[in-house]
């Protein structure tokens, strides 16, 4: 998808809304993701042997707080509240933004458009990354995870209608960037649209399948093409 196919998109975007985990920041850059899984799993099997099994089965984070429910409330509590833990952690050591992702950034806010973090990860820990490198005056909101309730997580579209709201922007006037099927399917199933962040081989495919409306190899594609429109 070529420069027009993303300046269209541009040109009816009012609010850019920034995944967090890929254009913003690799949050477990500096400590991976499956210990922090595991750890989690540990966690969840001292609450529910069972699922404990289960957990320990993924590398991902966010694949165990997706089982805790299942546990029962204390066991929902304990993981998420340690996942939370886990990601401030994670972005302090986790190294600069993602090439591009700053100019990115300083070109959505200085085109006049509403800009917004909307994560699956924690809110706390966007917010500490963003204040550790002074990017906090870009972002006119970041909207976290719900703690205690991961079904609202993407690819529910919970989050984008959050940011909506704070943002006072129509949903349908909002685009969202993200590396994952995930984002692209919350941004459709919020009505709004989407450009897909093909940060790794083969994932152009799988974003312009789940229905992407552009897709950038790059986040300083995205900067030149917001400071062009």
């Amino acid at each position: 998808m070529g420069s027009s196919a993303i300046a269209d998109v541009l040109g009816a975007t009012r609010a850019v809304l920034f995944d967090f985990d890929g254009p913003i920041c690799d949050v477990f850059a500096g400590q991976p993701a499956p210990d922090v899984a595991r750890h989690l799993a540990a966690t969840l099997a001292n609450c529910d042997r069972s699922l404990g099994d289960r957990a320990y089965g993924t590398d991902d984070p966010m694949e165990v707080l997706r089982l805790a429910p299942q546990g029962g409330e204390a066991a929902l509590r304990r993981v998420e509240d340690e996942l939370i833990e886990a990601e401030v952690s994670a972005v302090r050591s986790a190294g600069l933004p993602v090439s591009g992702a700053v100019a990115a950034l300083e070109a959505a806010h200085a085109s006049g458009r509403k800009v917004a973090i909307v994560s699956n990860n924690s809110a706390a820990s966007v917010r500490t990354f963003l204040l550790l490198h002074e990017l906090q005056h870009l972002v006119d909101a970041i909207v976290g995870r719900t703690p205690y309730q991961p079904e609202a997580m993407k690819p529910a579209p919970n989050s984008l209608m959050r940011a909506s709201n704070e943002l006072a922007v129509p949903l349908q006037d909002c685009t969202l960037v993200g590396d994952s099927v995930t984002d692209v399917e919350a941004a459709k199933a919020s009505g709004g649209r989407s450009i897909g962040f093909a940060n790794k081989p083969g994932k152009g495919i799988s974003l312009r399948d789940a229905g992407a409306d552009t897709i950038v190899t790059s986040m300083t594609t995205l900067a030149e093409a917001l400071q062009c429109s």
